[in-house]
């Protein structure tokens, strides 16, 4: 890690990930795709030879963890659904609780099995209609399985049912390997919970929001003992954190979380002092949670994007970083990097513009940050970058504007809990301040403005163009938020946005929250030329909403396009409809404020 060296480990897999190393360093375990298409665990020897199969699960592993001694590995499976006989064969019944809309089929409990890694056969240690924590990406990633030192037992999390609203009911538990009793910790939590299992009555390291509000930023707690309290070890550090590791020995945590700028790792102590290293240009797999693992010898592997040949998108691939962390006692190490999905569009941009970002040559930068205060929030200060993309020749090109936190003048903290139950008009506030300040800048044309984006941008795209509906030439809202009651019902977290608004919009004293915070409720003030995109099986984010927006734009005059894109899936990451969304998007804005399309042969 201190010469931040990379080299290859896998080549022509289509889909690698959950690095692990066996305790002894010299055998990499990760998950890969069998020839039936399920994932399985596979192990990598390097000193030399190919990988090979370890697990044969028919649903495919989910995750997995490495036992202290290396001669076995836990995996988490979902069950194999019962075959429907005689006339059941014809019926195509789900039952339905609180799950989203798109929903195919009922979903299987996870459990847990033990595969000894000389090839013998698995052992099932877990069953019945709970289920191991489980998740649907794009999200955090599922509570690890942590081994205790001895071998004996195994902490994992679980929730009581298969429902996709109840992930917020997820819960520590530890399981004996020998007989598959399973016991709770006494104070375990019943909000999200990452444990991970040190010494069973020793040290118990969980993820859980701080003075567990789920609106706050999620901290790692470290409780020692049977039933003792826990202690915060990562307060001062002030970041959303995902994922927590033990160092060799112990005595250290890996720690990881996004930092503000996304930019490289950083180095923080229990005690709040941070030193941030150079970025490296590293893009660590994972936009909620990252992939990575550390050896004996305290190297980390990890999962990273990288470019593949000429046409294609990225790639992923294992990656091994060197690493000599010192033995200081509690010093914990946090990587921070780019999710995926920000990695994925910044690929697709530099294709789409015909070049990379430093190429001044074909595509001169111009940065400029401006800071504005927003008065009806004072102690928020917001930071913009504009980037001009112009021709060497000196026509006009497009900028693009992104306010971004403050690296260290807000804690994180209160620039999180500062949105609860302000979802849209504080956020726009913001947002606002900072592009009157950037339009005060002299290449800045302030009557050409357009607001985009996806997902969260989406809302607030939305929200901007029906509450400032004068300042905008043109908006491309993609898989929008729209109505807050209609995410409450439909998508697959459903009911836990009551966390967001105090409880739930059918009850009288939440259902005006609901409505003032939905941006649908403004679209009739819409004027601004709007492109409307979506997955029309989008379970994060259900697609009725952009059809509402759509119906509202049409219905009231306003020049307006509706595209929909196939698959349950939140943002269509191949890249024929990546690159699609991509020339979609960038096209409409330089229609309507008036930059010329690229296929009239400018740039």
């Amino acid at each position: 890690m201190a010469a931040g060296t990379t080299r290859p480990l896998t080549f022509g897999r289509a889909h690698v990930s959950s690095p692990a190393w066996a305790p002894d360093g010299a055998t990499l375990a990760f998950l890969a795709e069998d020839p039936a298409g399920e994932s399985q665990v596979w192990l990598l020897p390097l000193r030399g030879g190919e990988a090979r199969c370890l697990t044969h699960s028919a649903t495919g592993v989910s995750q997995f963890s490495w036992r202290p001694d290396g001669g076995a590995i836990a995996y988490a499976a979902e069950d194999e659904a019962q075959k429907p006989e005689g006339e059941a064969r014809h019926i195509s019944t789900i039952h339905i609780g609180d799950q989203d809309i798109f929903l195919r089929h009922a979903v299987q409990p996870q459990h847990l099995w033990v595969q000894p890694t000389d090839a013998g056969p698995a052992k099932r240690l877990t069953s019945g209609s709970w289920s191991l924590e489980f998740v649907l990406p794009p999200s955090s990633g599922a509570s690890p399985l942590s081994w205790s030192a001895d071998g004996k037992q195994i902490a994992f999390a679980r929730v009581p049912s298969t429902e996709s609203g109840k992930l917020d009911q997820v819960n520590a538990a530890i399981v004996e390997v020998e007989t598959g009793a399973i016991r709770s910790p006494q104070r375990s939590r019943a909000l999200p919970v990452r444990s991970d299992l040190l010494a069973v009555g020793a040290a118990l390291v969980y993820h859980y929001p701080r003075e567990g509000k789920p609106e706050n930023i999620g901290d790692i707690y470290l409780a020692l003992g049977a039933g003792g309290l826990a202690k915060n070890l990562t307060r001062a550090i002030d970041r959303n954190l995902y994922t927590a590791l033990w160092m060799p020995g112990g005595k250290e945590l890996l720690v990881a979380g996004n930092d503000p700028r996304g930019r490289g790792p950083v180095a923080a102590a229990a005690r709040g002092r941070r030193a941030r290293s150079r970025p490296r240009r590293l893009v660590v797999s994972g936009a909620y949670g990252y992939e990575v693992s550390v050896s004996a010898g305290g190297a980390i592997a990890l999962r990273r994007h990288a470019r593949g040949p000429a046409g294609g998108g990225l790639r992923d691939e294992l990656g091994e970083r060197q690493a000599a962390l010192p033995d200081a006692l509690q010093r914990l190490v946090a990587l921070a990097a780019h999710g995926a999905d920000g990695a994925r569009h910044l690929e697709e941009r530099r294709r789409l513009r015909g070049g990379r970002r430093g190429d001044a040559a074909r595509r001169p930068l111009d940065a400029a940050r401006a800071r504005a205060r927003d008065p009806r929030r004072p102690d928020l200060l917001i930071e913009g970058l504009v980037q001009r993309h112009g021709a060497a020749d000196g026509r006009r090109g497009l900028g693009r504007v992104q306010p971004q936190l403050p690296r260290q003048r807000q804690p994180r903290q209160r620039l999180r809990g500062r949105d609860h139950n302000d979802a849209g008009a504080g956020p726009g506030r913001d947002v606002m301040a900072g592009v009157a300040e950037l339009r005060k800048r002299p290449y800045v044309d302030a009557a050409r403005s357009a607001v985009t984006g996806w997902s969260y941008g989406g809302f607030m795209t939305t929200w901007l163009l029906g509450k400032y509906p004068g300042e905008w030439k043109a908006g491309v809202s993609g898989a929008p938020v729209t109505n807050w009651v209609d995410q409450y019902n439909l998508s697959d977290g459903n009911v836990q946005v009551r966390h967001s608004f105090g409880g739930s919009p059918w009850k009288s004293e939440y259902s005006a929250a609901y409505r003032e915070q939905s941006p649908i409720t403004y679209a009739t003030a819409i004027r601004a030329p709007t492109l409307v995109m979506t997955n029309l099986e989008d379970f994060r984010v259900p697609p009725a909403q952009a059809f509402e927006l759509y119906h509202a734009l049409k219905d009231n005059g306003v020049e307006t396009e509706f595209i929909g894109f196939q698959g349950r899936t939140h943002s269509s990451s191949d890249p024929a409809n990546a690159r699609e969304r991509t020339r979609l998007w960038i096209d409409w804005v330089k229609r309507h404020i008036g930059e010329p399309l690229a296929a009239s042969g400018s740039r």
